[in-house]
């Protein structure tokens, strides 16, 4: 079934802009604060960055909302707001999944094959519940996750103590480039990317069936003289 009361004078990538400048803006913030040593509890260099307030992933969800309740109001959301949030459940699951996996039981490159390709099936279901949505947080994750593999190639290649720099992985025999490739330049535009389409997919549908049920009820309420 399409997507309700599209609309084909309304391009949906037009929201897009502003929250991509928005993303790199914090991108870069991030950077200057771990390589002029600010508050870790914002900018946390150590490996993986976990827990830092600044940061683009909290964005995610923000901008997950944004777009969905901007294509919602103009005509482009989702005909059984339910199924989207079945389908982004499932792809959540199976993101997660990998992702445990590899953490847990999986330590090799196999398992991080093995996860990006979780990942990578996790947003591509997607497409089948909301195709307008899909496509937008498909060009705005690349949007933010492009800079952010360009940065970690510099990161990587002239060691600079930041959570962006791919050798602070774990130790391995490979060379800089390999280390970057599998460490930076894949996960970021794979599985970052699955994880931005899937995690902006299901704030965004919860948010579009809040939306659409508010609207059902206005209409269906009786109306004061």
């Amino acid at each position: 079934m399409a997507e309700t009361n599209s609309s084909t004078s309304y391009s949906p990538y037009k929201p897009i802009l502003l929250p991509a400048l928005i993303t790199l803006a914090v991108t870069l913030l991030r950077l200057a604060g771990e390589l002029m040593h600010w508050s870790p509890q914002w900018f946390n260099p150590a490996p993986g960055g976990g827990g830092a307030v600044v940061g683009i992933v909290w964005l995610v969800p923000v901008f997950g909302v944004y777009f969905a309740l901007r294509l919602t109001g103009s005509g482009q959301g989702p005909a059984r707001p339910a199924r989207a949030i079945g389908y982004a459940l499932l792809g959540s699951a199976i993101l997660v999944g990998g992702f445990l996996l590899f953490q847990k039981y999986i330590q090799n490159l196999s398992g991080l094959v093995l996860m990006w390709t979780l990942a990578t099936l996790g947003a591509l279901i997607q497409r089948a519940a909301w195709r307008p949505l899909f496509r937008v947080l498909l060009a705005y994750a690349y949007l933010a996750r492009v800079p952010v593999a360009v940065i970690m190639l510099l990161a990587t290649r002239l060691r600079w103590d930041s959570h962006y720099s791919a050798l602070a992985m774990p130790e391995t025999e490979l060379n800089w480039l390999a280390q970057f490739f599998l460490f930076g330049f894949v996960p970021q535009l794979v599985w970052w990317v699955g994880f931005t389409v899937v995690a902006g997919t299901l704030f965004g549908s919860i948010a579009a069936a809040i939306a659409l049920r508010r609207k059902a009820i206005s209409l269906t309420a009786p109306h004061s003289q």
